[in-house]
């Protein structure tokens, strides 16, 4: 590198960090390479943020600022364009590979700025797309993926094989909660303590609402994730010396008095650069190769890391800035105010209160409510994909447009037809019966579908079904259940139901 170039300055998006993306070796800018923080207040006014998401990604930045002390300069603008204008003029500039389109998009128009490779993830984007086009196929199977990145990385292997003999452990990972229990009794997560950083943070949010210039939803209590790299070494130390070991089990249950069950809630951590994911899957694999954990709970954490994270990050660059369109059920229901407003109040389906009653709290919740209670349920009702899309972006601390574009389009509201899952992600209020103790104190009876005791996912499901029948039907993995729609003696004054409800 010429003097020249070490004399570059490096930009870090506010999700870039961690160590790895200014370590020289790792393909980040010199060691003597000045750098450059920009808070642009636009970002909070395009969305009407969870005021707890606002609050941790500010932290963060202004903490890796005081961290990074003369090295940076941390310019709060109005925008970017005018912060880079600020910092640096028509100078020139580096910054890694930004984590969403637009961002990529916005980089790369401006001549001064030189675009590194991305950093943060185990596999390139060249890997990926030789691997995929390699598939032959329109379809994506994150099952195959997870498998070539376990070869290719070395993870969980005992030579050419998988640890165990099996690839996938999750037939062992789908027990219900215990029965009778409250809790699953282990450890507690990590919680950090706010430092003065924090404070002048809500009172900057505080000030911003007062003005009328940004608007939230949620509330900002005391910070519950991590912001800065310290914190969330901690926080990974903790889950897997206390709370690994009980992961796998009960990893799909869910309990109304223990939110976090033996979750790791490191997503927001990893997604805010502050760790890596080898670190994270590598000290899981270390501690059941010590014998600290039970084999499940360690492959059912690498593959949520190695496995899904890393699929839906390379499925959102692989599809394309077009894949967030994808509608391909046709659903074209806007979403209720209630439900935008995450008010628990407005709906009497215990299950939804409670988990809307925790988003608004915390801003978050872990994969099962995400995905069987919040996505399942504006499936049912027929919502507009990219709102319930631009919710879940807006509504939870880890959610940036690559974690919900695949997930929300893809897994939950299964908008793009299949290219990323086989089948949709919904069930009717059995399942949330057997995984969970959300059910016993509802007024509604998840057995039933029609009348005044009728379950909202239950007689939800049904409809779905009956609603997409041709295309569910020529679906392998769906035909077992759009036949049932045949056995049910009560099917149209259900549809009738379901017509008349309102949500």
């Amino acid at each position: 590198m010429t003097e020249e170039e070490s004399g570059t300055p490096h930009w870090l998006f506010g999700d870039q960090l961690g160590p790895h993306f200014v370590d020289p070796a790792r393909g980040g800018p010199h060691r003597d390479a000045p750098l450059l923080m920009i808070e642009a207040r636009s970002v909070f006014r395009r969305r009407r943020f969870h005021r707890a998401k606002a609050h941790l990604i500010l932290s963060a930045m202004r903490h890796r600022a005081a961290e990074l002390g003369d090295r940076v300069r941390y310019v709060k603008s109005d925008t970017y364009r005018q912060g880079l204008r600020e910092a640096v003029g028509d100078a020139p500039v580096t910054v890694h590979h930004p984590t969403s389109h637009a961002a990529l998009a916005f980089v790369r128009a401006l001549p001064s700025v030189r675009v590194l490779p991305a950093r943060g993830f185990l596999v390139t984007h060249d890997a990926f797309r030789n691997w995929a086009d390699d598939r032959g196929t329109k379809h994506l199977r994150q099952e195959d993926f997870y498998r070539w990145v376990r070869q290719t990385h070395d993870l969980l292997m005992d030579g050419d094989r998988p640890a165990g003999g099996q690839w996938n452990l999750d037939h062992e990972n789908r027990q219900p909660p215990p029965r009778g229990a409250t809790g699953l009794g282990v450890p507690a997560p990590y919680r950090p303590r706010e430092s003065g950083i924090d404070a002048e943070v809500r009172s900057d949010l505080d000030r911003w609402s007062r003005d009328g210039d940004v608007e939230f939803v949620g509330e900002d209590a005391p910070r519950g994730f991590p912001a800065t790299r310290r914190e969330a070494l901690a926080a990974l130390r903790r889950f897997v010396e206390h709370r690994l070991a009980t992961f796998g089990a009960h990893e799909d249950a869910v309990l109304a008095a223990d939110a976090t069950m033996s979750h790791s809630l490191l997503s927001s951590s990893l997604n805010l650069g502050l760790l890596d994911p080898a670190e994270c899957v590598e000290r899981a694999e270390a501690r059941w190769r010590s014998g600290g954990v039970p084999l499940n709970s360690a492959e059912g954490f690498v593959r949520q890391i190695a496995g899904w994270r890393e699929f839906v990050w390379h499925v959102y660059w692989y599809f394309g800035p077009r894949y967030r369109a994808g509608n391909a059920l046709r659903h074209h229901e806007r979403l209720p105010g209630w439900f935008a407003e995450l008010s628990s109040d407005a709906t009497e389906a215990n299950c939804l209160a409670h988990v809307l009653a925790q988003v608004r709290a915390t801003g978050w919740t872990h994969h099962i409510p995400r995905l069987m209670i919040l996505g399942s349920f504006a499936l049912q009702r027929g919502w507009e994909p990219q709102a319930v899309t631009d919710w879940f972006h807006r509504s939870f601390v880890d959610g940036y447009d690559w974690v919900m574009v695949p997930n929300v389009v893809g897994m939950s509201q299964y908008a793009d037809g299949g290219r990323m899952t086989t089948k949709p992600y919904t069930s009717g209020g059995a399942y949330i019966d057997r995984m969970s103790d959300l059910c016993g104190p509802c007024r509604y009876k998840p057995s039933v579908r029609v009348g005044e005791d009728a379950c909202p996912f239950t007689a939800g499901y049904w409809n779905l079904l009956h609603r997409h029948r041709d295309r569910f039907e020529r679906n392998a993995r769906m035909i077992r259940a759009v036949r049932g729609l045949d056995r049910l003696p009560d099917l149209e004054e259900l549809l009738e139901q379901e017509r008349d409800r309102r949500d």
